[in-house]
């Protein structure tokens, strides 16, 4: 594919300034502070701190506040396109959080009040509204997830994989992420000031931003301005603390200029991170001053005027960043009295509006050192003609999963025998070989992931470790979530732990790999639900064209006694409470030979009644599905059972496939992250060329050089191949 170009067709915002860009744009135009004292939810006078609140009222139409934000957003965006969207990618860190906390906080034990709280739920919702058939992806990276929404949705336009995409973020203020920032002591009392002496932290906001990116060879009419590039990297270095020296921040913008393909000295302006933590400010500033050792461009941070829209503030800066393109108009350093010396920064301390701007440089960093940057140019400006490729092959190096039988021998044994892995995975198989110090602060989740990617990298032989992370989860780590609000509601909402928050964020398995593999490259966390895993397999393979080195690919979730009944409707069905996950070490490959394995199908099955023809189209058809694999297996969500099985059902009609298929939930037990395990147990089979005979209710059945497809039926249709 040569010279695809991605363009911005379309645009819609919800901010603190109100609904629309036009408001967004007028507040900017006159440099007002947005943020205020909060009145979404009550707190104590002693705890009362300024945020940037979205004061137009917001009908939820049975929805919680986020999605609603989001939809309010998308409709703007797509007031002028009459095309259905062919894939939905936004950030979202909160989901339904709003209206869980009350729930929990009422004591509500009904699943039926609980069924908006994932965060992929945000995605799903506009999806449907859109007739979306395509891929509908949740990133989860903390405060980059909306710039990270946009490099996802680039790749997927630049390989072809879409040629029209709704990419953005949003996110709703909610008493945990309030709380938690509180708790950390990052909320500044005077309201976000950026680049200032005397800054204390940040503002706490919420809001919804999405794009319409459109592929073309050509400019189109419609074009507000174009994504030239966008980096990735994380920091490896703390939780939730920035690199000191802003090592992670300079090179995601080094990433995004080279993905660009222009040079540092084209930039005219830079839409900062800018959050008026100390630390933040400082790590950002150092990384700027590494970059341009002359003259530095125009810079500002809106988050002084908005406050921090966490999920939705990269995708809210781009926007701002296309008008700054689009329409020359530049925003000031709001809150900003006396720049800090000691960042070695000017700031605009007014809005501009005479610039002639090319080119702008935005940035979005997040906890688990997740930096994103991205680059939007005037779509009329002459660039190179660029070559792009196309997708590769995975090759599989390692794998390891975790069951309620134990670790992978344990559960092959199991699974081999035609016995049940159902459970949780027991205590000392999870922290064998961690060390004490590395999880003595880390509960549940991050403790599977690491095992898992401990696992994988020893079964993989290699002696570096893989230098970038995609991890899926459906629920997050639900115990410190759990505690953070249980400690909160205990106390009247005046205590609780900034431990838990830190770890409840949905990345912050990922991050604590990254730290322990020091793996600085792109660290990107996927959250839909029981396809999470086949979300981050999919991003991998679609990244891995920018990667030279190996990298994790991780699913894990862990059950919980509390919240795993009320979130997951599949969890309800099962008398068996489960948890584990897989994980694989992985490769580009150019080369056919050895254990491959991608996501070869991934569909919206609502409203969508060709989906299962779709599928068999995909594969080739009747005969290539026959051709290519010698077994299938079946990943049938208890929660949409009767579906699953009339999907499959159709499938196995108008494929013609006769040979075995295995519903491998029956043997794993019902999490969300189910289909990771599936992976590798796939992978272990096909390395051994046969599938045991007790699995299949008969005997031995030899692969003969062919692959095991899995199935993934329910909401969403996917495939997944593991061939040798």
């Amino acid at each position: 594919m040569t010279d695809v170009r991605v363009y911005i067709t379309g645009m819609g915002l919800v901010s603190p300034a109100g609904c629309g860009v036009s408001k967004t744009r007028d507040a900017i135009r006159r440099g007002e502070k947005k943020i205020r004292p909060l009145s979404l939810f009550s707190v104590s006078q002693d705890n009362r701190l300024p945020v940037g609140e979205v004061s137009e009222s917001i009908e939820t139409g049975g929805v919680p506040r986020t999605h609603q934000l989001a939809l309010i957003a998308a409709k703007e965006a797509m007031v002028r396109c009459k095309d259905v969207p062919d894939a939905v990618v936004m950030g979202v860190t909160t989901g339904g959080m709003l209206s869980t906390e009350r729930c929990l906080k009422a004591g509500d034990t009904n699943p039926e009040s609980f069924k908006y709280h994932s965060t992929g739920s945000v995605t799903e919702h506009i999806a449907h509204e859109f007739r979306c058939y395509g891929p509908a992806i949740t990133i989860s990276t903390a405060c980059s997830s909306g710039a990270v929404a946009i490099k996802i949705a680039l790749e997927m336009l630049r390989t072809g994989r879409a040629r029209m995409v709704l990419a953005g973020g949003a996110d709703s203020l909610s008493r945990f992420t309030y709380h938690g920032f509180r708790v950390l002591q990052l909320i500044d009392p005077e309201g976000a000031r950026p680049l200032d002496k005397k800054r204390r932290g940040m503002s706490v906001a919420e809001g919804a931003a999405v794009l319409v990116l459109t592929a073309c060879e050509d400019v189109p009419d419609n074009a507000i301005a174009e994504i030239l590039g966008a980096g990735l990297s994380c920091d490896a270095h703390h939780p939730s603390a920035p690199h000191p020296e802003g090592a992670g921040a300079l090179q995601a913008m080094k990433a995004a200029i080279r993905d660009a393909h222009i040079s540092v000295a084209e930039i005219d302006y830079i839409n900062l991170h800018g959050t008026g933590t100390i630390d933040n400010d400082l790590s950002e500033a150092r990384a700027l001053n590494a970059l341009f050792s002359n003259k530095k461009p125009l810079m500002s941070s809106i988050k002084g005027a908005f406050g921090h829209s966490l999920g939705a503030a990269g995708a809210m800066e781009a926007i701002v960043s296309a008008l700054a393109v689009s329409e020359n108009l530049i925003p000031a350093n709001v809150g900003c009295d006396v720049p800090d010396p000691k960042l070695r920064l000017d700031p605009l301390m007014a809005p501009l509006e005479t610039a002639n701007v090319q080119t702008v440089l935005s940035n979005s960093f997040g906890f688990g050192g997740n930096n994103a940057s991205v680059v939007i140019g005037s779509p009329n400006r002459v660039r190179p003609s660029v070559r792009l490729e196309g997708l590769s092959p995975l090759a599989v190096l390692g794998s390891a999963c975790l069951t309620g039988a134990g670790n992978t021998e344990m559960s092959l044994e199991r699974v081999s025998g035609g016995k049940s892995c159902k459970g949780m995975v027991p205590d000392s198989v999870v922290t064998e070989g961690l060390s004490p110090k590395v999880i003595r602060r880390l509960k549940r989740l991050p403790r599977l992931t690491l095992s898992l990617a401990s696992a994988a990298h020893a079964n993989s032989g290699l002696p570096d470790a893989p230098s970038s992370v995609f991890f899926g989860t459906g629920w997050g780590a639900l115990s410190e979530t759990y505690d953070f609000l249980t400690k909160l509601f205990e106390s009247e909402e005046q205590f609780t732990s900034p431990i838990d928050f830190i770890g409840s964020v949905h990345n912050a398995p990922a991050g604590q790999v990254a730290i322990q593999f020091g793996s600085v490259g792109p660290n990107i966390t996927t959250t839909g639900g029981d396809y999470s895993f086949e979300q981050a397999l999919m991003l991998a393979g679609l990244m891995a064209k920018d990667i030279d080195d190996t990298l994790f690919v991780i699913g894990s979730d862990e059950s919980h006694g509390v919240l795993s009944g009320l979130f997951d409707r599949s969890v309800r069905t099962d008398d068996t409470l489960s948890d584990g996950g897989g994980g694989l070490c992985l490769r580009r490959s150019e080369s056919s030979a050895g254990l491959r394995t991608s996501v070869v199908f991934y569909e919206n099955s609502k409203n969508n009644p060709s989906v299962i023809s779709s599928l068999i189209a995909s594969l080739a058809g009747e005969e290539g599905i026959k051709e290519k694999y010698g077994a299938i297996l079946a990943g049938i969500p208890a929660g949409c059972r009767k579906r699953a099985e009339e999907q499959l059902r159709d499938f196995l009609s108008l494929s013609g496939f006769e040979g075995p298929v295995i519903d491998y939930r029956r043997f794993t037990g019902e999490f969300a992250s189910a289909s990771a395990v599936a992976s590798v147990l796939a992978i272990r089979f096909v390395d051994r060329r046969e599938l045991p005979g007790r699995l299949c209710g008969g005997e031995t059945v030899y692969l003969r050089g062919k692959g095991i497809l899995l199935i993934g039926l329910g909401d969403f249709v996917t495939a997944t191949e593991v061939i040798h």
